[in-house]
């Protein structure tokens, strides 16, 4: 196992380059008006389930990343995290984020902060495309749990979370209809744009 090939990635030295939009630049906010950023993402397929993807945040000071992304065999060679891990992380890590950083904002001490999820995924890919079907998927269910240890009064403590969990961006979009769009680029002609939301 020490010998396997496993990449996550590493620094990038250009942003994505997109072809279907511009890329906004980022502009500071005035009070009360909340800070709007976009993540942005150009992903490359390459052999069997391998792809390879370029991401970053258009505040400054963010690097952009090459991301590396690969399935389980038969389907892939496993040389890299599929693209629900990152996913699930990241929903995981951008709460973690916010209670850090209010618990150091608020001056809340914290002996202890850990995340357990649990997101149920459902998929008929690999058993009923055989028998004729189209491919479909869902997800069921997303379960976090947050585990704080901390002198802090309760009251506080659930304070922080509800706090945290009203300013992830993450976990809004999970909880919160939001607008969506599609579109098939098909030998460089739009046939597909639909959305919703």
């Amino acid at each position: 196992m020490a010998d396997k090939f496993f990449h996550v990635g590493e620094l990038s030295d250009q942003q994505p380059q997109t072809t279907q939009y511009q890329i906004s630049p980022f502009s500071k906010a005035r009070h009360p008006e909340p800070y709007r950023f976009e993540v942005n993402l150009v992903a490359e397929a390459g052999k069997m389930q391998s792809k390879t993807g370029v991401v970053s945040v258009n505040i400054p000071g963010f690097s952009p990343i090459t991301l590396y992304c690969d399935e389980q065999p038969p389907v892939g060679e496993d040389t890299a995290p599929p693209p629900l891990a990152f996913f699930a992380a990241g929903i995981g890590f951008c709460l973690m984020t916010h209670l850090t950083d209010i618990l150091n904002a608020r001056n809340i001490r914290v002996d202890s902060l850990k995340l357990e999820q649990r997101i149920v995924f459902r998929t008929n890919l690999g058993h009923m495309r055989e028998h004729g079907y189209m491919t479909e998927g869902g997800c069921d269910v997303v379960e976090t749990h947050v585990l704080i240890d901390s002198p802090e009064p309760e009251e506080r403590i659930k304070d922080l979370l509800n706090e945290a969990e009203n300013g992830c961006m993450a976990h809004y979009a999970l909880r919160n209809p939001i607008p969506w769009s599609t579109r098939l680029i098909y030998n460089g002609h739009e046939v597909i744009s639909r959305s919703g939301g």
